[in-house]
């Protein structure tokens, strides 16, 4: 699936807690991306507690709207996706979250079941943190959750608003060549800053 970068979507999370994840909080993910374009006039009118109610959960978290920053998509093949539709929004099942907590802190990743490679092309810009020992942590998706405005042009200088943990920096770069996060066969790691945009740790740098 290609032509990802800069599109809009939402995501409903679903929180249980002791499962085949673990003992721990996860979440299964539903996303709008691919169905809809996340419409505010809906989007707005979630309530999430209601949204835990009806779908026998311990919670459920509002994760959007959001807009991909990779270029393309490529996903291990799978059956028919499951769809739910919540508030008049329709949302497939795309993954599974080991969170760190009910009330997951900036800066510290979850696991995610994805079953994906997110592809970054060459010439395109990345955002992305470089923790105290040296990995990368790229952005997949910026959020307009915390701030409504925040808009593609606002990341290249982003650092000046983010409170980052001792020993961790931010920057912006222009690829030389495609970068790959592959989480085909394993578990992706996933975290997000003081703004909720997300990001990957990329095992293979270029």
């Amino acid at each position: 699936m290609k032509d990802f970068r800069g599109r809009r979507y939402g995501e409903v999370l679903l929180v249980g807690v002791g499962t085949d994840s673990g003992d721990g909080p996860y979440a299964t993910v539903y996303n709008t991306f691919g169905l809809n374009d996340c419409p505010a006039e809906l989007w707005s009118q979630l309530d999430a507690e209601a949204l835990a109610k009806d779908h026998d959960a311990a919670a459920a978290l509002l994760n959007g709207p959001r807009y991909r920053l990779m270029d393309s998509v490529e996903k291990a093949p799978s059956s028919q996706p499951e769809i739910a539709t919540f508030g008049g929004i329709d949302m497939f099942r795309s993954a599974t979250v080991k969170l760190t907590s009910m009330n997951p802190a900036p800066y510290r990743p979850n696991i995610v079941t994805r079953n994906t490679v997110f592809v970054f092309n060459s010439g395109e810009t990345v955002f992305e943190h470089i923790d105290p020992s040296g990995q990368h942590w790229v952005m997949q998706t910026w959020s307009q959750v915390v701030d409504p405005t925040l808009a593609y042009e606002d990341l290249a200088t982003l650092a000046t608003r983010l409170s980052l943990p001792d020993g961790w920096s931010y920057r912006a770069r222009v690829l030389e060549e495609d970068l790959r996060i592959d989480t085909l066969a394993e578990a992706a790691q996933v975290l997000q800053d003081d703004l909720t945009n997300s990001y990957s740790l990329a095992t293979e740098l270029v």
